[in-house]
C-alpha cells in the first residue's frame, strides 16, 4: 500500500472527488470522520464558483456531512480577495455572468453590480452607467444578453477576470460545459484573455494555504483533473493526490509533463491509507 506522509494539511476539490453532481462518492463520511479522527487540517478549495459557501455547507449536509462554513474556499471567494487587493477603489462597479456564489461575495465586499445593458456611451454622453470589471464564473442561467453585454463592457475597456477557466464540470450524467466555454465565446469575439483566479494559477491555492495556517512542504492537494487540480499543485510546490473519479484518468498523465505524487483510485482508497500509515 502507498504510503502519505508528512501531513500538515489538506486541501481539498469537490466536484468529482467529493460527489458527482448531486450523488456522493462512495465512502465520503468515513473521509471526511477519518481527518477528524486522525486530526488532519483540511480546507475545501473548489473552482466551481456558483454555489455559496453556505450553499456547499447545505449539500454535505445532505450527505450526512457536517462542515464548518470556514472551512469552504471558492474561486468567486479567491477572485474578489484578489480583487479587493490588486484593484483601486474607484473601481467597483462589476458586471457578473454567474450565480450567487460569485455575486454575494461580490456584494459583501461593497461591489456595485450592474445589469444587462448598463454599459457606458460616451458617444451620447453616457460615461457613468458601464462595468469598471468583468467577472465570469460558471452560470447555469446564462443568456445571450448576458454574454452580449459582457462584451460591450469589455469592448469600452472593463478589465475581465474568471473564477475559472474549466472547460468541464463533472454531473451524475457526465461532463457539461464549465466557465471555460463561456471565456472561450467571450475571448473569441473581444481579443481580451480574462485573468484566471482559480486552478492551475497559484492564487486559490495561496488562499488555502494562510486559511490552514500550513505551507507547501507539508500540504497535499486532492483533486480529479490534471490541468486544474495537478498543475495547480505543482504550480504552488504542493504535493498532490489524483483520484479517479472524476475529469482525468491514470493514462492521461502520460499525456502531460507534470505527474501528480499519488495516484488513487477515490477518496476511500485515501481513507484506507491514512488509517494504515498515519
Amino acid at each position: 500500500m502507498q504510503k502519505i506522509d508528512n501531513i500538515g494539511g489538506f486541501i481539498i476539490d469537490m466536484d468529482g472527488v467529493l460527489w458527482q453532481g448531486n450523488n456522493p462518492i462512495d465512502g465520503l463520511e468515513a473521509f471526511f470522520a477519518t481527518l477528524n479522527e486522525l486530526e488532519i487540517p483540511y480546507v475545501l478549495a473548489t473552482n466551481n464558483a456558483s454555489l455559496t459557501q453556505q450553499q456547499y455547507v447545505d449539500k454535505l449536509a445532505k450527505m450526512n456531512v457536517t462542515m464548518p462554513i470556514d472551512r469552504i474556499l471558492t474561486s468567486s471567494m479567491a477572485t474578489v480577495n484578489y480583487l479587493v487587493e490588486h484593484l483601486p477603489v474607484n473601481k467597483r462597479r462589476v458586471f457578473v455572468i454567474g450565480e450567487d456564489g460569485l455575486r454575494q461575495p461580490l456584494i459583501e465586499q461593497g461591489f456595485i453590480l450592474t445589469d444587462n445593458y448598463q454599459v457606458n456611451q460616451p458617444n451620447k454622453g453616457i460615461t457613468d452607467q458601464g462595468a469598471d470589471i468583468v467577472v465570469s464564473g460558471l452560470d447555469r442561467q446564462l443568456t445571450w444578453d448576458k454574454l452580449a453585454t459582457a462584451t460591450l463592457n469589455i469592448n469600452a475597456g472593463a478589465e475581465f477576470y474568471a473564477t475559472n477557466s474549466d472547460t468541464s464540470l463533472p454531473t451524475e450524467l457526465g461532463d457539461v460545459m464549465g466557465n471555460g466555454g463561456i471565456l472561450a465565446a467571450l475571448e473569441a469575439v473581444t481579443g481580451v484573455k480574462a485573468t484566471s483566479i482559480g486552478k492551475p494559477e497559484p492564487i486559490l491555492y495561496q488562499q488555502a494555504l494562510a486559511l490552514l495556517g500550513s505551507d507547501s512542504t507539508n500540504t497535499i492537494a486532492i483533486g480529479d483533473r490534471l490541468n486544474t487540480d495537478i498543475l495547480g499543485a505543482v504550480n504552488t510546490g504542493l504535493r498532490s493526490i489524483l483520484v479517479l473519479t472524476g475529469i482525468s484518468s491514470e493514462q492521461d498523465i502520460l499525456d502531460v509533463d507534470y505527474a501528480p505524487t499519488w495516484v488513487m483510485a477515490d477518496i476511500e482508497e485515501i481513507t484506507n491509507t491514512l488509517r494504515v500509515t498515519k
